[in-house]
């Protein structure tokens, strides 16, 4: 059944004024630690010290947002900004290599212009980061949570990002509406769920010819490797896992890139709830 969906735009002074009024975080100069994506082609994966300095303050911005609204809201385990520069920040900025270095030579195009969605986008990561880091790509920040969305909206106006919609639905109904279905160069999706349930979250709504990239674990082979079949029922196969060395205390990371070569049967994504609760 086809869902009608709106991307919404909030009103959300009523929320603001219960959250707790705070002076804005003090940014100190932060410098990301260099690492390296390690594939079976040495890819530059340290990002942060490449953006500019209005990117960057674009950056500190989101921090500091997220950080007062977490004090109201389900943002984030994290609490301080060293953490979430390291554990949020840099694990977002990691997923732009494989990006730049597979999708212009398998999607044949440039990836200077990119249509990306970030499924599960939650407190807007790692599709909001993208979207700072690479002005050029036009973002789709999907989220089923309304309190999320209202968090979205407020802080890509806060921080004013002119390439960045905020679509409120599941993911389940977003891949069957003609607005997004099969509509996107590449999907991203970062602490969502497992691999099964993210190829038929994710694969829908990639045009053929595009990529899929999830950001996982240090080792998530037998995760992958159990995602063959539904990431083949959707239309594409794993291109590479690209790790990512971290010498932060969470380790390594490791980007999964699929190529998608035929549609998606028109059976998937199944209703909401199914493929989390009978995964293929």
């Amino acid at each position: 059944m086809l869902v009608r969906l709106n991307i919404v735009h909030f009103s959300f002074g009523t929320f603001i004024k219960h959250l707790p009024t705070l002076k804005p975080t003090k940014f100190w100069p932060y410098r990301i630690r260099p690492k390296t994506l390690s594939t079976t082609t040495a890819i530059n994966s340290s990002y942060f010290e490449t953006l500019n300095s209005r990117q960057k303050d674009q950056i500190h911005l989101y921090v500091d947002a997220l950080l007062q609204w977490n004090q109201k809201m389900n943002l984030t385990a994290v609490k301080e900004v060293d953490e979430v520069m390291e554990r949020h920040i840099e694990d977002s900025l990691a997923i732009i290599p494989p990006i730049r270095n597979y999708y212009p030579s398998h999607c044949s195009s440039s990836c200077d212009k990119l249509n990306l969605a970030d499924v599960g986008s939650g407190a807007g990561l790692p599709g909001l980061i993208l979207a700072i880091a690479c002005p050029g790509w036009e973002v789709t920040l999907m989220e089923s949570m309304n309190k999320r969305c209202v968090f979205l909206e407020h802080v890509v106006g806060h921080i004013g990002l002119s390439n960045v919609r905020v679509v409120r639905g599941r993911a389940e109904n977003l891949g069957q509406d003609p607005c997004f279905r099969e509509k996107f160069d590449v999907a991203v999706a970062r602490a969502v769920a497992e691999m099964r349930i993210l190829a038929e979250y994710c694969l829908p709504l990639v045009r053929v010819g595009g990529l899929f990239v999830a950001a996982k674990g240090h080792d998530p082979q037998a995760e992958v490797s159990n995602a063959e079949r539904a990431i083949e029922t959707m239309g594409a196969s794993v291109l590479q896992l690209c790790s990512v060395e971290s010498q932060s205390p969470h380790g390594q990371r490791t980007a999964i890139v699929c190529f998608k070569a035929r549609p998606t049967p028109r059976k998937y994504p199944r209703d909401p709830g199914t493929p989390a609760k009978v995964p293929l």
